[in-house]
């Protein structure tokens, strides 16, 4: 049975599921959620000092000991004071114990902008946490797909980090009530077609659908992909896609220096095959590379969305 439900609700389906599921997962978090201290307890859903880097760490040792912990930094700004036990530690200590001991820990974080949170709130460095070997990293675009991947990522034996929008978090999707989970590595065709290929990260999916929509009056069919997790990044959908279109868009909340969005160009432009069927070079949709304004006028200047996503189209369309 499938209901409309919002991204948080979703979100929080899938970690009482989980939580009900398996007894050796449990929440850490500095504000942690009603819901699940009611259902779970204490001892299960555990409130922490504002100690991110100890949290963190925590998890890992939790993590190495049989238990599935899920650690919630809230805004991903927080976990930048944790970077020493993410990228020193979880993402290399199943390498560095030879693959003999697992590690699954779920870290989760909120990203982007429309909260009117000014520059340290309001960032997408998911780039960031891409360019550290031993993480996979998530980042879904409806209800549907975050509660799937958030269960996937709980039971996956490995650290996974699940992203966030902010922008998202109203979102109203279907979701079943049945179980299910989303492959972690596996894109999806959003909106089928032949012209040109846009392929959105999180919030941005749901802008390049509406672009979408406006571009097909005007006799444009674009394809819209949504990568779902950028680690590892599924490199085999969104060429095919390419090959089909001949032209690529990508647009992404984050800016553009060394970003996803670079990282998805680079993955159609080296491969000779898909590299042979452009008409024109890809194009960049991004948010400006500037610390995101606190004033609402500057931050939607700042930030892509479905008007910028179309000119964007329309400009690569022209120039084929």
């Amino acid at each position: 049975m499938t209901r409309e439900i919002t991204f948080m609700e979703a979100a929080m389906e899938a970690l009482a599921e989980e939580m009900r599921r398996d007894e050796k997962v449990f929440h850490m978090s500095t504000d942690a959620p009603f819901p699940l201290v009611e259902e779970f307890g204490e001892s299960r859903v555990r409130a922490t000092p504002i100690a991110e880097s100890a949290l963190t760490g925590m998890a890992i040792g939790a993590a190495s000991s049989g238990f599935r912990p899920i650690v919630d930094w809230r805004q991903v700004t927080f976990a930048f004071v944790a970077m020493d036990q993410i990228v020193n530690q979880a993402a290399k200590i199943h390498y560095m114990f030879g693959g003999q001991a697992q590690f699954p820990i779920m870290y989760r974080a909120s990203v982007g902008g429309g909260g009117r949170v000014a520059a340290q709130h309001s960032q997408s460095p998911y780039s960031m946490f891409m360019n550290m070997a031993g993480l996979k990293i998530t980042l879904a675009s409806s209800p549907y797909d975050v509660k799937g991947l958030i269960k996937s990522a709980i039971r996956d034996n490995n650290p996974v980090i699940c992203f966030e929008s902010n922008r998202l978090f109203g979102m109203k999707g279907p979701v079943p009530e049945e179980d299910y989970t989303i492959p972690i590595g596996e894109a999806e065709v959003k909106r089928e077609g032949s012209d040109i290929t846009v392929v959105g990260l999180a919030w941005q999916v749901q802008e390049a659908l509406a672009a979408a929509e406006t571009l097909a009056d005007e006799g444009v069919s674009v394809e819209v992909v949504d990568p779902r997790s950028l680690v590892p990044l599924d490199a085999a959908t969104i060429r095919a896609s390419v090959r089909k279109t001949g032209r690529l868009v990508i647009a992404d909340e984050a800016g553009p220096t060394a970003g996803a969005a670079a990282e998805i160009a680079t993955l159609v432009t080296e491969d000779p095959e898909t590299f042979k069927c452009l008409k024109t070079p890809p194009k960049r949709i991004c948010a400006l590379q500037v610390p995101i304004p606190y004033s609402p006028v500057l931050e939607d200047h700042v930030f892509p969305e479905r008007t910028k996503i179309a000119d964007g189209v329309r400009a690569v369309m022209e120039a084929a």
